[in-house]
């Protein structure tokens, strides 16, 4: 049988400490999917469960995004794929009876650890205006409400239509395609908070805004850059495509201000070697930059490149570019050596042993992740790292190119499918002519304006489509504050969340299939597909009995809503989707380039890939079109005296929001989340000992500050001058308008905060 969830809240600010480890997965690893599987789905249904994960038959992991090579092993998922589908397959339920049983004002005062682990939601449930407890409601009388409140809105624009990265492709084109005909483009996603920058970047760079390599060109890469990324906890599965590059000849340089233990050696646990021996060590070079030093790390290495001859690649530069005079004129005159140090804390020396494997290597890719795209300067940071590559030719070479690492299942399809706030007119154009009707084509809100919006009092409709809205987003107090002034907020979920309890004058939650559960319609057992990090599109089949029989899946509960909020206005055949998700993605198959005969696409084992001008022809459908270069400044964070520069980050038990325990194994962090890792040196220089508490205060140049108390301050070998703490506890220290030019994305990883001694009770 699995455990019971916690019956109270435990403890989570007094954590206890050790020391950091220096390699990841091996048997601990294993041991520990194996225990929390069990816990909550029990010995037979972890062997059934986990043995589908990624597996061409099976479903997709709805954990990260990273892709599988076409030969799978029989164990297809690492530590942490396995804590998403425990929690997801979990025997645990969260009933009616439990919300009678808890107030809404109780649940509230929970932890989102707590909130979690009660287990899978069953029924509709419904808070009236005025209420503290959810109630049960049908589901028929549940998409009454929400039409009730849609359709009294003055404007469509004042509805928010928001999307998690969870949502299968389906659903998400049925999602987007009622929006607009409800008249509004306010989608905003998760992909806002995450690697908006990266698509903002590489659009007008490239002209696509997605990765260019495919996991095999990995296996061909001289040389791979991983930058501002943490695979052993946020994509463990990436680990084991950098050991078989490592075992191909790559070398791999490590750009990131915490050392990280799976890149400094890498357990492997399909081989005896990881098992039993010494595993793999990963890193050539780790390189400790500061916070934000990232773009003028390039910069150096752009400049090193121009400065040695028969290092550029002028062929590719004259046929494939624009822009490279300009570019290269800003380089030359900008060579301030004790402003490159500066920027990112490294030596002379180090940069130098970076630039000579970068000259050694043809065949370079860089993988990046949050550590580059929550920056004020992330877009023009990313645009040098598009400069680096360009200057060598590394883009429509095998073996090279960018790679954006995805964090979330499917979050890269739910864009392609049409989840954007500001979509391309072709797009617009192709969903007119396929369904005949006029979208909007007015901008509607990303995930920061969307939080202005209610906040304003513009925006009085807020519907999730999955995630954990306010658990996700910054300036915590400022969030929940705008969410509460909804009329109705209605979230559609597999699980209790944060977001559950801070809701507008009424609430839905709304039970939705998992991607572990059999999807069954009145045509037959469905399947449902995603999108991976690399642009490989691929079937997701569940084959355990739902949670519950009230369970409705995603595209069965759009459109069920679109039916009966759009009525005769629409001629749109949403019945006909529900009962047979063939029919959506032939209609995706007329909309979306890369589509085209979808349905006997993705009936071949593994998918397909979609195409990338980029990479497949060196051919940029860009303004220019050709890829650009960009001459833009270099810019770092700094910080006054006696300050700190921090980062937000995840524990090792954690993805995203949802927190699967209390421990960050690899960091040496147990049983406790309200820590701050502070070098021993600045920690020593601001008077706070390890194992001290302090509030963390950020400070703004309007004279603001915002508070976050309680943490323990850890000597740990950050770089100097930073620190680090987990998000959701840190979003509080995140202004709304704290965001990245261009992007928008709030800039969670330089936060200039000072250590007070903490308050006393």
């Amino acid at each position: 049988m699995a455990g019971k969830p916690p019956a109270s809240d435990p403890v989570q600010d007094a954590p206890e400490v050790g020391a950091p480890q220096h390699s990841a997965v091996g048997i601990p690893a294993i041991t520990h999917a194996l225990k929390i599987s069990q816990q909550q789905m029990g010995v037979r249904r972890t062997a059934l469960t986990l043995l589908r994960v990624n597996q061409k038959n099976g479903f997709d992991c709805p954990g990260c995004a990273w892709p599988e090579d076409d030969k799978r092993h029989a164990a297809e998922f690492c530590e942490n794929g396995a804590k998403a589908v425990a929690e997801e397959a979990t025997l645990r339920r969260v009933t009616p009876d439990f919300f009678a049983a808890h107030s809404v004002a109780d649940l509230a005062s929970r932890s989102g650890y707590w909130l979690g682990q009660q287990g899978r939601l069953t029924h509709p449930m419904y808070l009236p205006e005025g209420a503290d407890h959810y109630e049960p409601v049908t589901w028929d009388r549940a998409f009454d409400l929400i039409a009730e409140d849609l359709t009294a809105l003055a404007s469509p624009d004042e509805a928010v239509f928001y999307t998690s990265g969870r949502t299968s492709n389906e659903a998400a084109f049925l999602y987007q395609l009622f929006a607009r005909e409800f008249g509004t483009n306010n989608l905003p996603d998760c992909s806002n908070m995450c690697h908006e920058s990266s698509g903002s970047a590489l659009t007008a760079t490239l002209g696509v805004g997605k990765g260019s390599v495919l996991l095999e060109d990995l296996y061909k890469a001289d040389l791979i850059i991983v930058a501002g990324q943490n695979p052993g906890t946020n994509h463990p599965r990436m680990l084991s495509a950098l050991e078989k590059a490592k075992t191909g000849g790559a070398k791999i340089i490590s750009i990131n201000p915490l050392p990280e233990a799976g890149l400094e050696r890498f357990k492997n646990p399909q081989t005896p070697r990881g098992l039993a021996g010494g595993g793999t060590a990963l890193t050539d070079l780790f390189l400790q930059v500061r916070l934000g030093g990232d773009q003028a790390l390039f910069r150096a290495l752009n400049r090193r490149i121009l400065q040695t001859e028969g290092a550029l690649d002028e062929d590719f530069i004259r046929d494939h570019t624009h822009g490279f005079e300009e570019f290269a004129d800003l380089v030359r005159a900008g060579d301030d050596a004790d402003d490159t140090l500066r920027a990112t804390g490294l030596t002379h020396d180090e940069i130098e042993r970076a630039a000579a494997m970068v000259l050694a290597s043809r065949r370079t890719i860089v993988c990046w992740a949050m550590g580059l795209t929550q920056h004020k300067h992330s877009v023009p940071t990313i645009q040098e790292v598009v400069n680096f590559l360009l200057l060598r030719g590394n883009i429509g070479r095998p073996g090279a190119g960018v790679c954006p690492v995805r964090g979330h299942s499917n979050v890269q399809g739910d864009r392609t499918m049409g989840i954007f706030e500001r979509p391309a007119p072709a797009f617009l154009d192709a969903l007119e002519k396929e369904f005949g009707f006029a979208p909007p084509r007015e901008h509607g809100y990303d995930v920061v304006r969307a939080i202005r919006a209610l906040r304003d009092g513009q925006a009085k409709v807020f519907f999730a489509m999955g995630g954990n809205f306010v658990s996700a987003t910054p300036d915590t107090d400022v969030t929940e504050a705008a969410v509460r002034r909804a009329r109705l907020t209605v979230h559609v979920s597999t699980k209790l969340n944060r977001s559950h309890v801070v809701t507008g004058a009424r609430a839905l939650i709304l039970p939705t299939l998992g991607r572990t559960e059999r999807d069954r319609q009145a045509s037959g057992d469905q399947f449902v597909t995603v999108e991976d990090s690399m642009g490989m599109v691929h079937a997701s089949r569940g084959r355990l009995e739902p949670a519950g029989p009230q369970l409705l899946s995603e595209p069965a509960i759009v459109a069920r809503l679109a039916h009966r909020v759009l009525g005769d206005r629409s001629n749109t055949p949403w019945q006909a989707f529900e009962k047979d998700y063939a029919t959506i993605r032939d209609r995706i198959a007329r909309v979306i380039p890369g589509f085209e005969d979808f349905n006997a696409k993705v009936a071949r084992p593994g998918g397909f890939a979609l195409p990338h001008a980029p990479r497949d022809s060196r051919s940029f459908p860009t303004a220019t079109g050709k890829a650009n270069f960009t001459a833009a400044p270099v810019e770092h964070p700094t910080a006054p005296e006696g300050r700190l520069l921090l980062q937000t980050l995840r524990s090792h038990d954690q993805y995203n929001t949802t927190i699967y325990g209390l421990d960050d194994r690899y960091r040496g962090i147990k049983n406790g989340r309200r820590v701050v890792l502070v070098h021993p040196d600045d920690a020593h220089h601001l008077g706070f000992a390890d194992g001290s508490y302090a509030d963390l205060i950020s400070e703004w140049t309007d004279g603001s500050e915002r508070r976050a108390p309680g943490f323990r301050v850890v000597h740990y070998p950050t770089a100097r001058g930073c620190a680090a703490a987990y998000y959701p506890e840190t979003n509080v220290l995140v202004p709304l308008d704290h965001t990245a030019d261009t992007s928008n994305t709030p800039a969670s990883k330089s936060l200039v905060i000072r250590l007070e001694a903490a308050r006393e009770g």
